[in-house]
């Protein structure tokens, strides 16, 4: 071999070589970006569900507050019993108010003698005035002592009625229909009108009321949408309410009040929805939250095949000049439950991974996948 196939043989050689080498790096190009279906964001119209904070009221919560004073010697009734109305919840110390009732009944009995005595004296008299034996003066001393005894014997009266209400007062009664709360005190403790913590609770809770509030700027958007806050309460769609460890009362509620006053501090409006609790499930002083279903509204929807959770996180992976870039989401399920309704974290006309986004990362290569590929 002489001197030029050497050299032919060489340039040959390298020009295989620097094909092999083009041909690797189209290889791994091709490798590294992956073919992977995409969507691009855009709203549409969506029945959202809106989820409120609310407390959870009986329709009627009573403290029960002693009228008199006196320690407590018996106890009628147990922690959650439900009661009546006029029953007996407690007895206080009747002794001492039965004694002054008899007092108050014996000051009357001597109110009415001091009477009947006045007027024997008045007409003796009237009959020694006829017979110009007295004088005139004599006369209106005698009307004046009967007006005393008969003023001191209304006022005998009124002691006797205040003493019976005060014995009556000492059994504590239950204002209202309903079931009993806690009982702090116990027998021997000392009660009176002006005790710090109630006796009790007697919460109506046949039918319980969910309280909750809205911004001033959501109300005006029910505002807009209904037309008038009248409009709100008679077609707003039924509440349901959710309890802290996320079952859902199996009874809907509705709107019952709507406040016409805004909290001063917070701009917030309070609305009250009206549940019924005939099995007496659900509890006064609880906490849950109001969900409100079948809003018409206008969102931006994913599917959740186009998200991974991850510590949780939601995410969704956008695609940028053919690079991948997570999107961390605030998001809402949707009510059929394969959707998301996206709050925060997308914007409309962004291009998104739709699908196999568990295999993507943070930066990969990824070449949109059409429906016809």
């Amino acid at each position: 071999m002489n001197i030029l196939d050497t050299i032919k043989v060489s340039v040959l050689s390298g020009v295989c070589i620097m094909q092999l080498i083009g041909c690797k790096q189209s290889t791994e190009e091709t490798e590294t970006a992956q073919s992977l279906p995409v969507l691009t964001v855009s709203e549409q119209p969506v029945e959202l569900n809106e989820t409120f904070s609310a407390s959870i009221r009986g329709r009627q919560d009573v403290d029960i507050i002693p009228q008199v004073s006196g320690r407590i010697t018996r106890l009628c009734v147990k922690e959650g019993e439900r009661v009546r109305r006029g029953q007996i919840l407690a007895i206080i110390d009747q002794v001492p108010y039965q004694a002054a009732l008899r007092t108050a009944v014996a000051n009357v009995s001597a109110a009415k003698a001091r009477v009947e005595t006045a007027c024997i004296e008045l007409s003796g008299k009237r009959f020694l005035f006829d017979e110009n034996v007295i004088s005139d003066y004599e006369l209106s001393v005698a009307r004046n002592q009967l007006a005393v005894a008969q003023a001191e014997l209304e006022q005998a009266k009124a002691h006797e009625a205040d003493a019976r209400n005060n014995l009556s007062y000492t059994e504590i009664k239950s204002p209202s229909d309903g079931v009993v709360g806690t009982l702090p005190y116990r027998i021997g403790a000392l009660v009176s009108p002006t005790i710090e913590q109630p006796f009790t609770v007697v919460s109506d809770n046949s039918e319980m009321y969910a309280y909750f509030s809205v911004s001033e700027n959501k109300l005006h958007q029910w505002i807009v949408k209904y037309g008038s806050i009248d409009r709100i309460i008679r077609r707003m769609p039924p509440v349901h309410l959710e309890h802290r460890d996320g079952f859902i009362y199996g009874k809907q509620g509705k709107v019952e009040t709507i406040s016409g006053v805004a909290n001063p501090t917070t701009g917030a409006v309070q609305i009250k929805v009206l549940f019924p609790n005939i099995d007496g499930s659900l509890i006064s002083g609880t906490i849950g939250n109001v969900l409100i279903h079948g809003l018409d509204s206008v969102a931006i929807v994913i599917p959740m095949t186009a998200t991974v959770e991850l510590q949780d996180k939601i995410i969704a992976y956008r695609l940028k000049n053919g690079k991948t870039e997570a999107a961390y989401l605030t998001v809402d399920r949707l009510n059929d439950g394969n959707n998301y309704i996206v709050k925060d974290g997308l914007a409309v006309g962004d291009t998104i991974i739709s699908e196999g986004v568990g295999l993507v990362k943070e930066g990969m290569s990824v070449t949109p996948k059409t429906g016809k590929e």
